[in-house]
């Protein structure tokens, strides 16, 4: 097998053993047993133990959720509905305990980068697939908000028990229509003398900062 395949198995392995043991080095052990890889190899895949474990399936959704959108039809949505869209698609593909447990370890001290990271590359997937093209400041303030607008929908939709999750869709509209008033109020700020004059200004060192040039470097792109 290949080092992906084996990946791939030993993170089909811990699924079932996330409800119960979460994702934890004991997690990661049953899953070595149960796939009969050997244990130095297996943990070589997996250096942190659970962390990684939930960084992989983490990683997973999100490529799934990037060959989903690439196969549909988005050109007919607003913008704002293809957000919406690609959340949605995000979190359908998502199992609520496996990510439920993962909350709880990511809001460990030690693991709250990690869980941030994670976030910010399900962001960058998103505008990637939504073919965002910006090469300046807008490329982080678009994945800085949307990351904002992605973890309070997680973390809503976890006690979402409303049919078919129909609460959470009408949480997630209600976020992307901050981010919309926001944008139009950003809009307007250029527009006018004050806002002109910083852009002229001040305005300039944000206007330099540009967007990383290898994307597929980011925290977070290429994990399990």
């Amino acid at each position: 097998m290949t080092e992906e395949e084996v990946k791939a198995r030993i993170l089909d392995a811990a699924l079932p053993h996330v409800p119960f043991d979460g994702w934890s080095d004991r997690t990661l052990q049953a899953a070595i047993l149960d796939t009969g890889v050997p244990e130095g190899l297996g943990r070589s895949h997996f250096p942190r133990g659970g962390v990684d474990l939930a960084l992989a399936y983490h990683a997973r959704g999100d490529a799934e959720m990037a060959a989903r959108l690439a196969g549909m039809d988005l050109a007919t949505l607003r913008f704002r509905d293809r957000i919406a869209l690609a959340v949605k698609v995000r979190l359908e593909l998502a199992d609520r305990e496996l990510v439920r447990r993962g909350t709880t370890l990511f809001s460990l001290p030690p693991h709250a980068a990690d869980g941030a990271r994670a976030i910010w590359g399900t962001a960058d997937r998103i505008w990637t697939a939504l073919g965002d093209t910006s090469d300046d400041l807008n490329w982080y303030t678009k994945r800085a908000t949307l990351s904002a607008v992605y973890g309070a929908t997680v973390l809503f939709w976890l006690g979402d028990d409303s049919t078919d999750h129909h609460a959470t869709w009408e949480f997630l509209d209600r976020r992307i229509e901050q981010v919309m008033q926001f944008e139009k109020l950003k809009a307007s700020f250029r527009e006018n003398p004050l806002g002109k004059a910083f852009w002229a200004g001040p305005g300039k060192i944000f206007e330099s900062i540009r967007a990383p040039k290898l994307r597929d470097d980011l925290p977070g792109r290429h994990q399990g």
